[in-house]
């Protein structure tokens, strides 16, 4: 393995760490731009509770509410303009990955001349990536995203219907404010989605990274099977805090960096396909990747079926005397969407109400947004057009 490791963010975990948000931000900034979501955090008494904290600590803010949870462009316009007009020099945002995802490129776009779409993942015009944000702190209320501790983000273009991504160092959070209690409130529905991402952000370093890398094998599965274990539990009983902080921290470790360091992932084939269903339909990021994971590990794993066999073998403790290695290899799978459709995700196109009329462009404009030089999504393997079709029908 050759590889490099950074991830400056640092961690305040634990039950009323929100208190500590205006000593916090003080060491940032002197006026944050405090973003938020639909509503929630001010219904549950996070979004009180964070302005006590930096009315305290003689922090000033103002607030830029109503980020959707397919984050859009305009509203990333709209946060960034608001903190260039009133003079900010912090960025907090309270919320989910989408908050959260949105309030990174807010910060990046103060100091970007042009269009801002021209920062994300996507090749028509190219790319040209931030080098600068302001200082950026993560509260997050939801397990799910991981996008508290890394630098990636999200965005939806809603006047091309595109989705997609930047990464870029400037974006990683200074500071990282977990504080489970946050997400003692969140809907069983919703909480369910989160565990799908954090067990997606996981299965696709495992499945389209390198071999040879025994360590992140075994992180990767440490991390799936405390999802398996802890998380319904927190979507059986909401106010199980103990089962709200272990997702926590599982959604926290999915995507750091921790698990995917000296992989080398050639892809993330299912979040971009995944991006161009919720892009045109507005659907629930977890709830999407319910229905597209499955299907693609189905198809992935006649390709590596002993890579498929040892995830089966080790996360849901599936016996050789089960068949041979392919046979194995998807009764893994089977037992993971079991798992999905246990917590009540859906894993069929139909259950998200979608028809499958659309399937082909679903397909094209995946490839449109990201692909290799021979025009196939990257990943292990590479698909083409034909292969994302046929992944899609299996998902009807």
């Amino acid at each position: 393995m050759n590889f490099e490791f950074q991830n400056p963010t640092r961690i305040l975990f634990g039950a009323g760490v929100l208190s500590r948000l205006g000593e916090v931000a003080r060491g940032e900034g002197q006026r944050a731009l405090l973003v938020t979501g639909g509503g929630s955090v001010k219904r549950n008494g996070a979004f009180d509770r964070a302005v006590t904290s930096l009315k305290k600590a003689g922090v000033a803010f103002e607030e830029c509410s109503g980020v959707e949870p397919n984050p859009r462009l305009s509203t990333v316009v709209r946060g960034a303009r608001l903190a260039q007009t009133k003079q900010c020099d912090l960025i907090i945002a309270l919320g989910g990955g989408s908050v959260m995802d949105a309030a990174k490129v807010m910060a990046a776009t103060v100091f970007h001349e042009g269009d801002p779409w021209e920062m994300m993942v996507h090749s028509p015009t190219g790319t040209r990536l931030p080098t600068r944000a302001l200082p950026i702190i993560t509260v997050p209320t939801l397990a799910a995203t991981g996008s508290e501790m890394n630098k990636g983000a999200v965005i939806t273009n809603e006047q091309t219907v595109e989705k997609s991504f930047v990464i870029a160092d400037c974006l990683y959070p200074r500071v990282a404010l977990i504080d489970p209690t946050l997400t003692l409130t969140v809907p069983p529905d919703q909480t369910a989605y989160g565990v799908c991402d954090l067990m997606t952000h996981v299965t696709e370093g495992y499945f389209n990274g390198s071999d040879g890398a025994p360590l992140q094998d075994r992180f990767a599965e440490g991390v799936l099977l405390t999802a398996l274990e802890w998380g319904p539990r927190a979507v059986a009983n909401g106010q199980d805090l103990e089962a709200r902080s272990q997702v926590q921290w599982a959604s926290v470790v999915a995507l750091n960096g921790w698990v995917q360091a000296g992989a080398d992932a050639v892809g993330f084939p299912v979040h971009m396909i995944e991006h161009t269903i919720s892009a045109i339909h507005d659907v629930a990021h977890g709830a999407g990747l319910a229905v597209v994971n499955p299907a693609w590990m189905r198809a992935a794993a006649t390709i590596r079926p002993a890579r498929f066999a040892q995830f089966a073998e080790r996360v849901f403790g599936v016996g050789h005397a089960e068949g041979n290695e392919l046979e194995r290899a998807l009764s893994g799978v089977q037992r993971f969407e079991d798992f999905l459709r246990a917590i009540h995700c859906p894993t069929r196109l139909s259950e998200l109400h979608l028809d499958g009329t659309l399937i082909e462009r679903y397909a094209r404009e995946t490839l449109q947004t990201i692909h290799d030089g021979q025009g196939r999504l990257p990943g292990r393997p590479a698909m083409d057009e034909a292969a994302i079709i046929k992944l899609f029908n299996d998902a009807r």
